[in-house]
């Protein structure tokens, strides 16, 4: 049994781990990718991604509730994560002309938030998909693929 690190301790770049389970997550968005091309609408991509991430046998939770503690107050509900993969990777999907600065600080934000390390941020309205990819690292600088 895994237990989660705390990310939180020092700003590090993400393990073996992280970076294998990061690979196969592109893998499953590439053959969704491959199937639809780009032009379709958010909820169907996440939704045949999920099933491709689940055929690889990882676990996936949709439209995650992640809870915030403010002011020494927990609130239940204020945002869910796309995908969830494995209890630690953070999956924005994202179907837009253009990937904003605002779209990977949002990605930044929840891995704050949820006290994880990597996140990938997935444009499915691309021609290629290498081109909508992007990773970002909590408490480090954007990565695009």
């Amino acid at each position: 049994t895994r237990t989660t690190p705390d990310y939180n301790m020092a700003l590090i770049d993400p393990t073996a781990y992280e970076n294998e389970l990061a690979t196969k997550i592109i893998g499953c968005a590439m053959i969704v990718h491959r199937h639809f091309g780009p032009g379709l609408i958010e909820s169907i991509y996440e939704t045949c991604f999920c099933h491709e991430l689940s055929k690889v046998g990882l676990k996936v939770v949709r439209q995650k509730r992640q809870p915030i503690i403010y002011d020494g107050i927990t609130f239940e509900d204020p945002f869910r994560m796309d995908i969830f993969v494995n209890d630690t990777i953070i999956i924005e999907n994202k179907v837009v002309e253009v990937v904003l600065p605002l779209h990977k600080a949002q990605l930044r934000s929840y891995l704050k938030l949820a006290n994880r390390r990597l996140g990938l941020l997935i444009n499915f309205n691309v021609e290629l998909l290498k081109d909508g990819i992007h990773r970002v690292v909590n408490g480090d600088a954007t990565y695009d693929l």
